[in-house]
């Protein structure tokens, strides 16, 4: 009788030492939780991950032109003044001014316009939307303000992008707490699984010995181990993704029932789907790898 008959591994119906792997067993659950986390923290990092990019990339190239005077006619006769000139000058692809209404729109609820109501009546700022061609670098913005000072002294002038880098810091932490966690359940998943394979050792040491004079080798004893570790990682890592895709799922109608336009952007693509569809067979890998060396270590101690 070889090492696989002995520990549950033969095809014949003898009953064997180790347990079958099977959903009665705790270890198959847990692999589940693990895997489970592990999707909805990789499918979060990738959401974030996408919403920077399309915000950066919305935004890169995007200035503000505000005109600062509470005088209304100053204030239009320098809009349209650097309108002008901001149309003709090199690198700038788009300029227009923020009409009227949607001003009025944007601050109505805030400040309580009725209709009759003007916004010149109110020292607000007029507002110049500017896309270049290239990024908005200082540089740019300081030659900005140089072809402006002229014909619009009372100009203020902005990268759309600044307007954000609090939040462009805060996706970027958010993401690496992401990958902190997948890193700290991988380490779960690896403490787990030399958990039960120490105490399935420990609990069958007679028999090991007993293969062991047989003529079994570590590495046959081993590879029981690997084969029951992998089952059970798979059965799990099936259930853990499930519930995963699920929660990203219901997650992502939430998200889009906001409208915002950060939320659009941080669609999962199909390389991110693909990534995630992965992650159980991560868990498989792990789980046979670590099952493997911590059996044949703790062979060689007992030898």
């Amino acid at each position: 009788m070889n090492a696989a008959a002995l520990f549950g591994g033969s095809r014949k119906a003898e009953p064997g030492l180790l347990p079958d792997p099977r959903l009665g067993n705790p270890m198959p659950w847990v692999i589940a939780i693990v895997i489970a986390l592990t999707v909805i923290a990789a499918g979060s990092g990738l959401a974030l991950r996408n919403a920077a990019t399309s915000a950066n990339a919305t935004l890169n190239g995007g200035v503000i032109v505000q005109i600062v005077t509470a005088a209304p006619a100053s204030r239009n006769q320098q809009a349209d003044a650097a309108l002008a000139a901001l149309t003709r000058t090199p690198g700038v692809i788009e300029a227009h001014r923020v009409a009227q209404d949607q001003l009025e729109g944007l601050l109505e609820p805030w400040l309580g316009t009725r209709p009759g109501d003007t916004i010149d009546d109110l020292p607000i700022p007029a507002l110049i939307d500017v896309r270049m061609a290239d990024a908005a670098t200082p540089d740019r913005i300081k030659a900005l303000r140089a072809t402006l000072a002229a014909v619009a002294p009372a100009a203020q002038i902005d990268a759309q992008a600044a307007w954000l880098t609090p939040v462009f810091r805060a996706l970027a932490t958010l993401q690496w707490l992401a990958a902190g966690l997948i890193a700290l359940l991988a380490l779960a998943t690896i403490a787990a699984v030399v958990l039960a394979a120490r105490n399935t050792l420990v609990n069958h040491r007679e028999t090991i010995a007993i293969v062991h004079l047989l003529g079994g080798t570590d590495s046959q004893i081993a590879r029981v181990f690997q084969r029951a570790a992998g089952i059970e990682a798979g059965i799990g890592g099936i259930i853990g993704l499930i519930a995963g895709v699920a929660a990203i799922v219901v997650l992502a109608q939430q998200f889009s029932a906001l409208g915002s336009g950060m939320a659009t952007g941080a669609a999962l693509g199909w390389g991110d789907w693909l990534v995630i569809a992965l992650i159980p067979l991560g868990g498989v890998g792990l789980s046979v790898l670590t099952a493997r060396l911590t059996v044949l270590s703790a062979l060689r101690r007992m030898v």
